[in-house]
C-alpha cells in the first residue's frame, strides 16, 4: 500500500560518500522522497528557503558555513525536522539547543537511523497536528467577531484550547489543564487523563490562561494553583519545590519567586 504522504527530505553534507549512505538507507523508507542534496552550507540555506521540507540530514563540520551557521542562516522557527550527522559527538548539546531531533554519528547504524526516522515521522506529524489547531482555532474565534467585545483583560485569555490527536479534534478546557511544561517548539498540557502537544511558546501560553488560576514558577513551568499541594523547601539557596495534587513536582527557580510572593499576598 502507497503511503498516505510522502516526506520531502534534504541531505547536507559535503562529503558525496556520506550523502549517498543516508541516501541509500532512505531508498528502502517509501514514504520519504530526498527533494535535494547540498554539499555545502550556502546550498543548503538556499534549498531550505526555497523548498517545502519535512526533513533535513544536516551534517556540522562543513567548510564555509557549517550546520550550525546554516540554523542561524533560516532560523530555528524556519528550519524543517533537524537530523544532525556527523563524525563527532562534541556538538551533541549544542544540536540539541538548537531543536534537533536526533544526533547520529558517523558511521550510521541502520538500528539508530531507523529510529531517528520513526521519530522524525511523529514530529512532523505533532507540527501539522499544531498547524491545523491553530488554522481551526483562527476559525472558530472568526464566529466571534460581531459579538460584542470583552473587556481587554479577557480578551488575552482562553478558556479552551483545541488540540488534535488521533485524527480527532478535541477541546480542552483551561480549568482541566494542572500544568504547562515547554517541550521544544511546543508547550505539553498535563491533564487528569493525558498529555496534550500545542503549537505555542511559554509566553503565548502565560498570556493565554486565565492569571488569578495560573502561575508560572519556571520558565519551563507553568502551574493551575488550584491542583498546588504545597511548596516544599528545597536546599539551602531559597529554592522551592511546587508539590502538585497528583503528586507531581516542579521546581520553582528563583526568578519567579516575587511573582509567587506576590500572587499569594505573602512571602515564602
Amino acid at each position: 500500500m502507497p503511503p498516505d504522504r510522502l516526506l520531502s527530505a534534504c541531505i547536507v553534507d559535503d562529503e558525496e560518500l556520506a550523502r549517498r549512505g543516508i541516501r541509500t538507507r532512505l531508498s528502502s523508507h517509501e514514504d520519504i522522497t530526498v527533494e535535494v542534496e547540498c554539499e555545502s552550507g550556502r546550498e543548503a540555506v538556499n534549498a531550505i528557503q526555497n523548498n517545502d521540507l519535512d526533513l533535513v540530514f544536516l551534517d556540522v563540520q562543513m567548510p564555509g558555513l557549517d550546520g550550525f551557521d546554516v540554523i542561524e542562516k533560516v532560523g530555528t522557527s524556519a528550519m524543517p525536522v533537524m537530523i544532525f550527522v556527523t563524525a563527532y559527538d562534541e556538538h551533541a548539546l549544542r544540536a540539541f539547543d538548537v531543536h534537533a531531533l536526533d544526533y547520529l554519528l558517523k558511521p550510521l547504524d541502520e538500528e539508530r537511523f531507523t529510529e531517528a526516522l520513526d521519530r522524525a515521522r511523529a514530529r512532523i506529524a505533532d507540527r501539522e497536528a499544531g498547524q491545523f489547531e491553530a488554522r481551526l482555532a483562527d476559525l472558530l474565534s472568526s464566529f466571534g467577531e460581531n459579538e460584542e467585545s470583552a473587556p481587554a483583560e479577557e480578551q488575552t485569555c482562553t478558556d479552551r484550547f483545541v488540540v488534535k490527536s488521533g485524527g480527532r479534534v478535541q477541546f480542552v478546557k483551561s480549568e482541566e489543564v494542572h500544568w504547562v511544561e515547554a517541550a521544544g517548539d511546543y508547550v505539553q498540557l498535563h491533564t487528569t487523563e493525558k498529555k496534550h502537544l500545542l503549537r505555542k511558546t511559554m509566553k503565548e501560553m502565560e498570556e493565554a490562561l486565565p492569571g488569578k488560576q495560573f502561575l508560572r514558577i519556571h520558565r519551563s513551568t507553568i502551574v493551575n494553583v488550584d491542583c498546588l499541594r504545597e511548596m516544599r523547601p528545597h536546599g539551602s539557596n531559597g529554592e522551592y519545590i511546587a508539590v502538585l495534587s497528583d503528586g507531581t513536582e516542579r521546581k520553582l527557580s528563583r526568578t519567579y519567586r516575587d511573582e509567587v510572593d506576590a500572587f499569594f499576598d505573602e512571602g515564602l
